[in-house]
């Protein structure tokens, strides 16, 4: 019988990026199995993986192995799947101190749209940016992502061109993507402090979406079947009932998810409720655009009506605590969407992308809603993030560790130093952990990531690079931002500054 080598060692040895030759054993104290329809703890579990599948969830593998690798005080579990994954270096950072967003450049002015737009990027930066935020999600056990960018700083929508390297970046460091261009048929403008409101181009958005139909039909399956697309016409309130009726028609003839934000905030509640009498959720049901296709961010502002419409149509809402915790707002509740019936997946939406921490804040804001502990469980949230993504991407084979899925997995260490002893894992890495705890990662058989290494990117390198792009980047807010003050009227620090005096 082959000898098991201890984690670090026996990864070493392996090639980052590459599926090691041969089936691969992984053992450790605690393996997330799945069996029966839902997840089982296996007490010195195995996992065996050969050619991007496992074909061995359990005890004592009995055929022959080209390695195995003991995890040790670890939980082996199914890859975490983020349904709004950040791909931009985070701007939602602007926000938390710095209000209201109209005075703080996250809405254009008038001036700025008549004097045009335009990209506050290069192409190499947009570029660089989705390679840096894979690299931060396959770090904190993220597996399978469907991207989320910031179109504040842009000229109107994502490009296929920053799509075409994002597909690149995701076969190169070894991530499971569901992408596609942004497209959208309207913003929200300026006209005054305090009056925003919606412009509209339709034949815009119908253009951006025949491109994301030409990326999905060229770029799906790609990698090994890394890669596939997904439908992101931006938020709810910048598109018109034309352009998301032709997205679920294409969604439809292309069997493609679709994912659109709504619910989601006071801003968009009372511009769909201008423009169509309605909730988002209620004017897309009046125009039979609520079905199984559909992924929807965020709901933490969807009335009872508007949570029945999703049960009835199988929207799946994914969930993103942190975020939406930062802003004063939370999922009413967790358990209550659960209770309909409602698929719940999971999001982070923000840097660092630390899915652990969002099932924690998850679990708090849904306990505090819920007015006691007892209704909402430590699992649940795991089953979100794993079991509840995969469903709504339609996907069996993934979110689950058993015989014939793909080989996505993530171990979580139980040893670190900053870990409270565990009696449950689940509960220790929920209640008390952080995706810094995250020691490998497989992804389709591949290893992305192995203690803090990630395969095809230098991540600390990039983190420099990242903080002067992001520098750049805030240094042009001044253009786009009501009045144009300097940037540190905009975005002061949170205490005086003091600044070295010149010698």
């Amino acid at each position: 019988m082959t000898k098991a080598i201890p984690a670090k060692q026996a990864l070493a040895g392996l090639s980052l990026g590459a599926r090691p030759s041969g089936r691969t054993l992984l053992t450790a104290k605690w393996v997330l199995a799945h069996e029966n329809g839902s997840h089982a703890l296996l007490r010195n579990g195995e996992i065996v993986i050969e050619n991007g599948t496992i074909i061995f969830a359990g005890h004592d593998f009995p055929g022959e192995v080209a390695r195995r690798i003991d995890f040790g005080q670890s939980l082996i579990s199914p890859g975490l799947v983020d349904l709004d994954a950040l791909s931009d270096l985070d701007t939602t950072i602007l926000g938390i101190d710095h209000f209201p967003s109209w005075k703080k450049g996250r809405v254009w002015p008038l001036s700025y749209v008549q004097n045009g737009p335009y990209e506050m990027y290069s192409p190499d930066e947009l570029a660089f940016q989705k390679r840096f935020a894979f690299g931060q999600l396959l770090l904190n056990g993220i597996t399978t992502a469907a991207p989320i960018a910031s179109l504040f700083y842009r000229e109107w929508a994502e490009t296929v061109a920053e799509f075409d390297a994002a597909a690149q970046a995701a076969g190169d460091l070894g991530l499971r993507v569901f992408l596609s261009p942004a497209y959208r048929s309207g913003g929200m403008v300026l006209h005054a402090p305090g009056d925003m409101r919606a412009h509209f181009d339709e034949p815009r958005g119908l253009r951006g979406l025949e491109r994301a139909a030409d990326y999905i039909a060229r770029q799906s399956g790609r990698f090994d079947g890394l890669v596939q697309g997904m439908f992101a016409p931006d938020r709810v309130e910048t598109c018109t009932a034309g352009l998301l009726r032709a997205t679920m028609e294409r969604a439809e003839e292309m069997n493609c998810k679709v994912r659109l934000h709504m619910a989601q905030g006071a801003m968009e509640v009372e511009t769909v409720r201008n423009l169509h009498g309605a909730t988002a959720p209620v004017w897309l049901a009046r125009e039979g655009l609520l079905n199984d296709h559909l992924i929807a961010p965020h709901a933490t502002e969807a009335t009872p009506e508007d949570l029945e419409l999703y049960a009835q149509n199988g929207v799946s809402v994914v969930h993103c605590p942190l975020v939406s915790g930062r802003h004063g707002g939370s999922l009413n509740s967790f358990s209550k969407l659960r209770d309909r019936g409602i698929n719940i997946a999971m999001g982070t939406d923000t840097t660092p992308p630390d899915m652990l921490l969002n099932l924690l804040v998850g679990l708090i804001a849904c306990r505090m809603n819920d007015g006691g502990p007892e209704r909402v469980m430590t699992r649940d949230f795991f089953d979100a993030a794993t079991l509840g993504g995969a469903k709504a991407l339609g996907r069996s084979d993934l979110g689950r560790l058993m015989p014939g899925a793909r080989a996505d997995i993530a171990v979580f260490g139980l040893d670190d130093v900053t870990m409270a002893p565990s009696i449950d894992p689940i509960t220790t890495l929920v209640a008390g952990g952080s995706g810094k705890v995250t020691k490998a990662v497989f992804v389709d058989g591949r290893l992305s990531m192995r203690f803090g290494q990630v395969a095809g990117i230098d991540m600390q390198t990039a983190r420099d690079q990242a903080q002067a792009q992001f520098d750049r980047l805030i240094a042009q807010y001044p253009a786009r931002t009501w009045d144009h003050p300097p940037v540190e009227e905009i975005f002061p620090p949170s205490y005086p500054l003091r600044e070295k005096a010149d010698a």
